[in-house]
Order: structure tokens, then C-alpha cells, then sequence
């Protein structure tokens, strides 16, 4: 038997290739994006009593009650904008999997996708399962921005949605108001749906603000807008996230979730509806991570890398020509192999390998994690 592949030009992703490279090499790993220091106890301590308290069967299919309430009471309070806990959020296993779902809800084959490069790397291949094809548009580097001209140049009869992802990954940059406003009038009058993956949305830096689709009420009406518990609160692991939308598009996204997961973890759901209330522990996430950003900034001032601006994120991007000239994905396994430190190449997030000469570090890490870390990185050169 012959099996005829989805995703024909898919192999193991970057992430995964990098990762058992550093554990190959007992390298410290700047690479994936995940924390290595310990989740708030006081939320494992929910969790915990939780699960003495019953909460162990399966939640509501849109996710525990209370926990949407919270979700939307916290939506109001930081965006002015009123959500319907019942037909308007969607608990998921995880952020990635609302974004591959709120795809499927929307599209068919011969649509056109637009996604901007560098992109994480799952949108292109949930674009393409899906039948449509994706347009892609380079970010503008070194800033990685938006160029509206070039996405108005590539909007056709057929194009069906824009894929935004800010705080962005793998760069660090963020959407700002003009952002806004050219979206705002390149859509208005169209048929054309946004899908915002925003689960870096509380590690922003510097006093930005978030330009979140929920914002704006013009935009959020056409909008799936993707979220991470993992992400806020350091536990990846737990593949927990929830996807906000208008009435209509979020009743086109359970019919698919309703046989594709159902229902999440149910002792985690009710844990985070009663953290949620403490809003300190989501609003005070973005100085906690801009510290862990400044001091590693401040220790890579002695290596030969030149760090590109990080707005918001896990991550920071750097270029390395005063060390090498090499292709970026050959940098990075030999400073892996040779050094000790583990990145990522940021033509990986690109379809096409664009190769601007950078590699992206993931700074949500302990202190001495990041010393030892660069370290390693001052003998490079």
C-alpha cells in the first residue's frame, strides 16, 4: 500500500532537530522555546486540589465554565470589549491547535492564505493540509516589518485570510497602531478573515502596548484570536490555550472541535479559574521576562553577536557576520557542536531558507542558565 502525502514536502522540524542536537552534545539550550525554571506553585498547588476535589472527568466541551467567565471578565478589563463566555471562547489543548482548527473552520481548496516570513512553523503546513495555498510575504528586515504595500500588491478575488502573530515568533517584533490602521483599510468591505496568534500576548517589553484583534471591534468580528496558557505561565508542557471569536466563526470552530479533542484537561481548567482572578500574575508577566531580556542583552555586549530589537516574546535574534559567513543553519549546529550552546536558524522559518545571517535565543531561562550560556558564546569568533 501506497500512502500519497498531505504534506509531501514536510520533514522533522527545526525545533526537534536542534534540540536532540543539544542533548547529543550536552549543549545548553537556547533553541526551543520552552522555560527552564519552575511554574508558580501557587498553581500547581490549584491543580493539585483540583484533582483531590473531584474535578477529574471530562469538562464541558467548550471548556469549564468558570473559566470562560474569567476569560472574558479579564478580556473586558484589558481590551473594553464584551465576549459571551457561552458562544465566544473555546478552551483548546494547546494554541497550536487552535490556530490549525480555526484554518479548517475556515478554509477550502483554491483559497489563498496570506502568512508573513519568518513564520512559526506550523502555518504553512495547516494551510496547505487544508488545500489552500499559501502567499507569502517577507517581513521587512532588519526591523521585520510589515510592508501594506507589498500585501496590497498580492490580495485577490480569492484571497480568503491574513495570518498575524504578534508579539511575533521568531523575531520579537510587535504590531503597532499604523499596523492596525492598514489592516484596518485593507480589509474593511472584504470577505477576508484574520487569524491573530497572540500567545505571547503579556510578555511585551518597554512599555508597548498590545494591539490584540480583540481591541478593535471592526477587526475582531472577522477574527479567530489564538491564545497560550503555557506560554504566560512557563508550562508548556501543559498544551492548554482557548481561542476567541465572533458568535458565528466560533460555532464553525466547535463543530471540529467538538470530535477532534472535545474536552482539555479538566483539573487545569478549573486550577486557572481561580488564578486568573489574581490579575498581578498575568500583568506583572512582561517586567519579569524583560529582566531575564535585559540581562541577557547586557551579557552578550562582550560576544561578537549583534542583537536585533526584541519588543516581546521569548526570544531575541542576532546576526554574527563580524564571526562568520557561513549559512545560518550551518552556524548553528557548529557553534552547537564545537561550543556548547544551542540556537535555532531563522531561515528555518522560512519556505524558501531566506538567509539574512541570523539565529534566534530563547531568553525565558534561568540566570545561570543564560551565564553559562554566553559564556561559552564570548569564545566564539
Amino acid at each position: 500500500m501506497t500512502i500519497v502525502s498531505k504534506l509531501p514536502d514536510i520533514s522533522t522540524n527545526i525545533f526537534t532537530v536542534m534540540s536532540a542536537l543539544a542533548t547529543e552534545h550536552k549543549a545548553v539550550n537556547l533553541g526551543q522555546g520552552f522555560p527552564d525554571f519552575p511554574m508558580n506553585q501557587d498553581l500547581i498547588g490549584l491543580v493539585e486540589k483540583s484533582m483531590r476535589s473531584g474535578y477529574n472527568q471530562y469538562s464541558p466541551m467548550q471548556g469549564y465554565l468558570p473559566l470562560r467567565e474569567v476569560l472574558s471578565k479579564k478580556i473586558h478589563s484589558l481590551y473594553g470589549t464584551s465576549v459571551s463566555p457561552d458562544s465566544q471562547i473555546t478552551v483548546t489543548p494547546g494554541g497550536t491547535y487552535g490556530i490549525y482548527t480555526s484554518l479548517t473552520a475556515l478554509l477550502r481548496p483554491g483559497d489563498e492564505v496570506i502568512i508573513f516570513e519568518p513564520a512559526y512553523d506550523s502555518y504553512i503546513p495547516n494551510v496547505v493540509v487544508n488545500g489552500a495555498t499559501p502567499v507569502l510575504i517577507n517581513l521587512q528586515f532588519p526591523e521585520y516589518k510589515i510592508d501594506w504595500e507589498e500585501v496590497k500588491r498580492k490580495i485577490t478575488p480569492r484571497t480568503k485570510l491574513i495570518m498575524l502573530n504578534s508579539p511575533h515568533n521568531p523575531t520579537g517584533s510587535i504590531l503597532k497602531e499604523e499596523d492596525i490602521n492598514q489592516l484596518r483599510s485593507l480589509v474593511a468591505g472584504t470577505g477576508i478573515y484574520i487569524l491573530s496568534d497572540e500567545v505571547y500576548e503579556h510578555l511585551i517589553y518597554d512599555n508597548a502596548p498590545h494591539c490584540s484583534m480583540l481591541r478593535y471591534p471592526d477587526l475582531f468580528e472577522r477574527s479567530f484570536v489564538c491564545f497560550s496558557f503555557g506560554k504566560i505561565y512557563h508550562c508548556t508542557g501543559w498544551k492548554l490555550g482557548y481561542v476567541v471569536s465572533s458568535p458565528s466563526l466560533m460555532k464553525e470552530f466547535r463543530k471540529l472541535h467538538q470530535f477532534n479533542c472535545f474536552a482539555c484537561h479538566t483539573p487545569s481548567q478549573v486550577a486557572l479559574s481561580s488564578f486568573l482572578e489574581n490579575k498581578e500574575a498575568y500583568l506583572g508577566l512582561g517586567s519579569f521576562m524583560q529582566q531575564k531580556r535585559d540581562y541577557f542583552i547586557s551579557l552578550m555586549k562582550d560576544t561578537k553577536f549583534d542583537l536585533l530589537d526584541s519588543k516581546g516574546s521569548y526570544f531575541i535574534c542576532a546576526t554574527y557576520n563580524r564571526i562568520s559567513d557561513e549559512k545560518d543553519s550551518d552556524f548553528a549546529i557548529r557553534i552547537t557542536k564545537e561550543f556548547g550552546v544551542a540556537t535555532i536558524p531563522v531561515s528555518a522559518f522560512y519556505q524558501a531558507g531566506t538567509d539574512n545571517k541570523v539565529i534566534r535565543f530563547c531568553f525565558a531561562k534561568k540566570e545561570d542558565t543564560l551565564e553559562k550560556a554566553v559564556e561559552k558564546l564570548r569564545k566564539i569568533g
